[in-house]
């Protein structure tokens, strides 16, 4: 096991309420949230990004949505909820005992309340998806 991965088990041993899948997803997010917003940093700003590539907690969040409805569809709202996410908040959980660990980073601005009741996951997850038929494959 790489210690990466030894880091992020002891985050979820210490915070049981949601899965390791749910860590890594917030990982990915955010890397297709820097991505989104022109934000990613190059190889040699990797280890020391600067405020240029940061993401607040409201673009992260939006950021985490887009992902999982690309990724997940209709069951994006199933798959977080057997990861342990119940409402945005649940986001700020999760990176802030990514913080803790050192594993993430934040601002002095940042805090667990930019998390807080940004939109209702089973509205903005279920009932507002749309398939858009120019990302459907029709056979020929």
């Amino acid at each position: 096991m790489s210690t990466y991965q030894a880091r992020l088990a002891e985050v979820v041993r210490r915070d049981p309420r949601y899965t390791y899948e749910a860590y890594e997803f917030v990982f990915a997010a955010l890397s297709y949230t820097q991505k989104t917003l022109g934000r990613v940093p190059t190889e040699q700003e990797s280890t020391a990004a600067g405020p240029e590539h940061h993401v607040s907690g409201r673009e992260l969040v939006l950021g985490i949505r887009a992902l999982a409805l690309r990724e997940f569809g209709l069951m994006a709202r199933i798959v977080f909820r057997s990861w342990g996410i119940r409402r945005t908040d649940d986001f700020g959980e999760i990176v802030f005992n990514l913080v803790a660990e050192n594993l993430m980073s934040k601002t002095d601005r940042d805090c667990r309340n930019d998390f807080h009741d940004l939109f209702d996951l089973d509205k903005d997850l279920v009932a507002d998806f749309r398939i858009e038929l120019d990302e459907v494959e029709w056979p020929l």
